[in-house]
């Protein structure tokens, strides 16, 4: 591999992928965890923390915030605060990270104080109007600073109401809910509903959430994914679990796994089993849908090539409202398959880092591959005659565009990514641990 002052990387062709991958901490329960941990009393220790750019800005958001944070022999230590935050005014930048702005973004508005919260120019791109509807119907006063449903955001004290029902549509994100969930058990004198308007995107990414809550102390109860019901407390719902491990991340382990069907493997991933609490660890049943060979463990997932008479991948159909961003993986791997694959259930990919949809078109294409795209699907039909861009692959400053593109490298000519080190979002050691796997 090589690369120039980190514009790019050019890496390839690969014809094998083999060996074992340590996954870093998943994301989802990384950030929420810190947020718990913040809001808690007692003191948390977090074992596995994820330690990349999304999660350093939800930790600097709440030292910032008066939060105690500490490092003891590779854990990070967070001295809860008992529902009361230090800090009462703050300005907070929250980068491109939709997991630490939106519940962050709930969690002060409920307790009130003087905040603005604001990021990266992609992140004032990024629909939050949902979630500033859903708490507006309680009393909080939040304030757009310059675009209507978007950030920047100022927050001030408001008058907390939670006597009626509220609403939040879950068809855009469902980190809206999630930020609700978190942050409503702080005011909840009485037991409080929300309820799901539309059909609720993304529904393991709100049971994380509510196993996550769970360990902290607060149980919401679950009515077929369209009402929640947060008990009543008596003004501290969250108490420390004392030591939480966090999984490796399950969006992360499909680049590798990919890896493994299409290079034949074995590959493995640890840190995330079938005992998961993460809803991407479904890549792995997509994945064997399309005729890949795997197992797994408890905490480990391994792909063996591909169990199909032609020794490739199968095209199918799928509906990936599930697993969206685990389903990028899958538009790449369609690559190698035999006939086409048809991804729906994927709009959110529209409010992500980037406009998933439209650039996961344009960079397919320019592989040779023929792509048919819409507001909710991509079908991906892999190339007659494989191309390699002179210009190479844009990643938009998206770090799943950059590592789901890595597995373009197992087709027969090298590939060039751009701006690779956008990956340190999540996983700052990925083409690293990449490198270790894929063999010329």
């Amino acid at each position: 591999m090589s690369s120039a002052a980190h514009e790019f990387i050019e890496i390839g062709p690969f014809v094998k992928a083999e060996g074992t991958v340590a996954l870093p901490g998943s994301k989802s329960i990384s950030n929420r965890v810190l947020l718990l941990s913040a809001l808690a009393s007692g003191t948390t220790r977090l074992k596995g923390l994820l330690d990349a750019d999304d999660t350093r800005v939800m930790r600097a958001a709440l030292k910032t915030l008066g939060v105690g944070i500490d490092e003891a022999d590779g854990d990070c230590v967070i001295h809860g605060c008992s529902s009361k935050l230090p800090k009462d005014q703050a300005d907070l930048f929250m980068g491109n990270a939709g997991t630490a702005i939106r519940p962050l973004t709930a969690a002060l508005a409920i307790l009130g104080g003087d905040y603005r919260l604001h990021g990266v120019p992609r992140m004032h791109e990024r629909p939050i109007g949902d979630l500033v509807d859903g708490l507006r119907m309680v009393g909080a006063q939040v304030a757009y600073e310059q675009n209507e449903g978007y950030p920047p955001l100022k927050l001030s004290k408001g008058q907390i109401q939670t006597k009626e029902v509220i609403k939040v549509r879950g068809d855009v994100s469902s980190q809206f809910l999630t930020a609700l969930l978190m942050a409503l058990p702080l005011v909840a004198k009485n037991e409080i509903c929300i309820e799901v308007i539309g059909e609720l995107i993304s529904k393991p990414y709100i049971d994380i959430t509510l196993k996550l809550m769970d360990r902290f102390g607060v149980q919401v109860r679950n009515d077929q994914w369209q009402r929640f019901y947060i008990p009543a407390n008596s003004g501290q719902p969250y108490s420390s679990p004392g030591t939480l491990h966090v999984e490796g991340d399950a969006s992360s382990a499909s680049y590798f796994l990919a890896a493994g069907a299409i290079g034949h493997g074995p590959v493995r991933v640890t840190g995330v089993g079938r005992n998961s609490i993460q809803g991407d660890v479904a890549f792995a049943d997509a994945l064997n849908q399309m005729g890949a060979n795997v197992m797994a463990g408890d905490d480990w997932i391994e792909v063996r090539g591909v169990d199909t008479p032609s020794g490739r991948l199968q095209g199918i159909e799928l509906n990936c409202l599930a697993i969206p961003d685990a389903a990028m993986t899958l538009a790449v791997a369609a690559l190698y398959a035999e006939g086409s694959t048809k991804l729906t259930g994927i709009a959110s990919w529209k409010v992500k880092e980037t406009d998933r949809i439209a650039a996961m078109a344009k960079e397919l294409q320019k592989m040779g591959a023929t792509v048919e795209a819409g507001d909710d699907y991509i079908q991906v039909t892999p190339p007659k005659e494989w191309k390699t861009p002179v210009e190479g692959i844009d990643t938009y400053d998206d770090h799943r565009m950059a590592m789901c593109f890595s597995l373009s490298a197992f087709g027969p000519l090298k590939v060039k990514i751009n701006d690779p080190a956008c990956v340190a979002k999540t996983f700052p050691e990925y083409f690293k641990e990449f490198a270790l796997i894929a063999k010329s």
